[in-house]
């Protein structure tokens, strides 16, 4: 036997793709129209909610409490609320209130490397927070808060405010990463995931916004990028009340982007998840409602394919759609560059969506 050290590997992966292969996607539609498809849509969400956890989680009151309000800028105007999800978890939210008299209500969802829901809102209060709204065009529920909207920005669990213990600290690394991987090993050991725990807190942040009854939610819009577009896909499949729907950056199959990329955070993973459902499945659920799906060119969570990957997930989205003879209300814009988000378009496609729910 050699002394040396070995430079052979038996690594996993490509059994683990054999098996992706064998078993992936049970759970597909595999029904010829629009009466099944319903039933399918029906039926998913049931597989879905218990893959998510969701039916684990502990409902309690909300016990809002308002932490800070005053102006914000533009003549918008804010408030800092916490809602108790859960017994002893808590969200902060901030709300931003436009002067005039709102257009709609939009959830923006923050994602990863962005310092939570303050790069989202706009609120420079440091320059990390600067740097994250220049990198990726973070402050899209800013942008939308100066088109009119209510603007809700919640924190996501496990970032900003909520981060548990092994990410907590003001070091500029600190502030732009997360615990998702420390909640994970909470959550899996319960039967829970972390992206179904936040789908349960933005489902309870809508609780809180339908129970304040002072703006319309009949046109509520979820945005995100990054997690946050991850948080908007899996709200909007299991939440009828979105209406409207803004993925950035998060639109890929789960083969390339999940299992060759096996280093992305721990809040994409949900045990099971794959023998029945890839991302296109997902995100037919909320057929026929508008979506918009922005992808970069270069994007590296695309996967080695790149925009191949994305195509396949859209081909299976587009079926969904055309059930409904509703093509025209699901967009995708595909943007030069690396991984960011794209807010220059944001007005003509809230109007454009606006104009399609006045009329469904």
């Amino acid at each position: 036997m050699s002394s040396q050290q070995s430079t052979v590997y038996y690594d996993s992966l490509k059994g683990m793709l054999l098996k992706y292969d064998k078993y992936s996607r049970k759970s597909r539609f595999l029904g010829k129209g629009l009466e099944d498809f319903q039933k399918w849509k029906i039926n998913s969400k049931n597989i879905l909610c218990n893959l998510l956890g969701l039916s684990l989680m502990d409902r309690t009151e909300l016990n809002p409490q308002m932490l800070e309000s005053g102006p914000y800028t533009d003549g918008i105007s804010f408030e800092k609320i916490l809602l108790e999800t859960e017994p002893d978890i808590y969200m902060p939210v901030l709300i931003l209130i436009p002067k005039t008299t709102p257009k709609g209500v939009f959830l923006a969802m923050s994602g990863h490397r962005g310092v939570g829901k303050e790069s989202v809102a706009g609120h420079h209060v440091n320059s990390t927070v600067d740097g994250a709204i220049e990198f990726y065009n973070y402050d899209y529920g800013y942008q939308l808060a100066k088109l009119g909207y209510v603007v809700a920005c919640p924190e996501t669990r496990g970032f900003g405010e909520r981060r548990d213990a092994a990410a907590q600290g003001n070091t500029p690394e600190k502030l732009l990463s997360c615990s998702c991987f420390q909640l994970a090993h909470m959550a899996e050991g319960m039967g829970e995931t972390v992206v179904g725990m936040q789908v349960w807190d933005n489902m309870r942040l809508i609780d809180y916004l339908e129970r304040r009854a002072e703006w319309s939610l009949d046109n509520l819009g979820s945005i995100g990028f990054s997690g946050g577009g991850m948080q908007t896909l899996w709200l909007s499949a299991m939440d009828v009340r979105v209406k409207q729907v803004y993925i950035s950056g998060y639109f890929y199959g789960a083969r390339d982007s999940f299992m060759l990329l096996n280093g992305n955070c721990s809040c994409n993973y949900v045990p099971g998840l794959w023998r029945h459902f890839d991302l296109g499945d997902i995100a037919s659920i909320i057929a026929p409602k508008p979506m918009v799906i922005q992808t970069c060119s270069e994007d590296a969570l695309n996967g080695p394919r790149g925009l191949k990957n994305v195509e396949e997930q859209l081909q299976i989205l587009r079926k969904a759609y055309s059930f409904y003879n509703a093509e025209d209300r699901l967009i995708h814009e595909i943007f030069p560059g690396q991984h960011h988000m794209h807010t220059d378009n944001l007005e003509k496609l809230t109007n454009q969506f606006d104009s399609i729910l006045r009329k469904m």
